[in-house]
């Protein structure tokens, strides 16, 4: 038998019942739970590192659902705060079998079965999992970690980090290339997170403007796999490198949308705001020691 418990996943992706999901009979409509489990499938590959759409098809193949099942135990109601829990549970030659639970605090509401399959998405006909793919999942339900954190010069990581930041830098935020890139980078450590597939999901410099001072800058994440930790973890390891080779204090010039990524990490601001690159910024710092 299945452990459904939550002490049996490692992934949880919560939400909150919101008034148009529930029927006439004040509790969710059956279909939404469904709804529920997509939504954490996508925060599933989020937690394995994997921006989907780069990946299959750098993987040149996608997923497809075969068979969906619903189990309901307990009702949820409007603003229920409710945690889906899923795992991989099997991986045979071309599918995928997860399986899920949705929990109330303690309380198991609803479980789940959904079976993928891994198919050409042009024809939509089977093809083995591939074997990067299989390892990524066991190694993740395993407890392994899905990024590895590179930190070094430019030459040893500029393809990586030029990658991430141009998708960042210039593409997203409308960035000039030229403004972007400078010689600072030739002089500055680098970090560069990649997945378990190799592809480049974050980066981030360090520079030294005055002995003792740490300069943290160009510090960019995947768009689609913001949220999942990322951005800290190359932020330490810049904080990390800056503490190791004596400096007091690091500061930052943060954009204003991500002012509260940075005070929770022990930046506070200083000064004025200012417009950088056309972007409203603040100078935040912290002291290392």
């Amino acid at each position: 038998m299945t452990d459904t418990s939550r002490q049996a996943f490692r992934f949880f992706h919560r939400l909150r019942v919101r008034w148009a999901e529930v029927d006439m009979q004040k509790i969710v409509f059956n279909a939404h739970y469904l709804m529920y489990f997509d939504t954490a499938i996508t925060d599933y590959w989020r937690a394995l590192a994997l921006p989907y759409e780069v990946t299959f098809a750098a993987l040149q193949g996608d997923l497809y659902v075969k068979k969906a099942t619903v189990e309901f135990h307990v009702s949820a109601r409007v603003d229920d705060q409710l945690d889906v829990a899923l795992k991989c549970h099997r991986i045979g030659t071309s599918s995928i079998v997860f399986i899920g639970s949705i929990f109330r605090g303690e309380e198991h509401l609803i479980s789940c079965e959904l079976i993928y399959v891994f198919a050409d998405p042009a024809t939509q006909t089977s093809r083995p999992v591939p074997a990067s793919l299989r390892d990524i999942l066991l190694g993740y339900e395993a407890g392994q970690t899905m990024i590895e954190v590179a930190v070094g010069d430019w030459q040893m990581l500029a393809e990586g980090a030029r990658t991430v930041r141009e998708e960042v830098f210039v593409q997203e935020q409308q960035i000039p290339i030229e403004m972007e890139q400078d010689e600072s980078d030739k002089t500055a450590l680098h970090v560069l997170i990649r997945n378990r597939l190799g592809l480049p999901v974050a980066t981030g410099r360090l520079l030294q403007p005055t002995p003792g001072i740490g300069q943290i800058g160009r510090l960019a994440v995947n768009r689609v796999l913001r949220g999942s930790h990322l951005g800290r973890a190359a932020l330490q390891a810049l904080m990390t490198a800056a503490a190791h080779r004596g400096d007091f204090e690091v500061l930052l010039h943060a954009q204003s949308s991500a002012q509260g990524f940075y005070a929770v990490q022990g930046f506070v601001p200083r000064g004025e705001p200012f417009m950088e690159a056309g972007i409203r910024h603040i100078e935040m710092v912290r002291v290392l020691r």
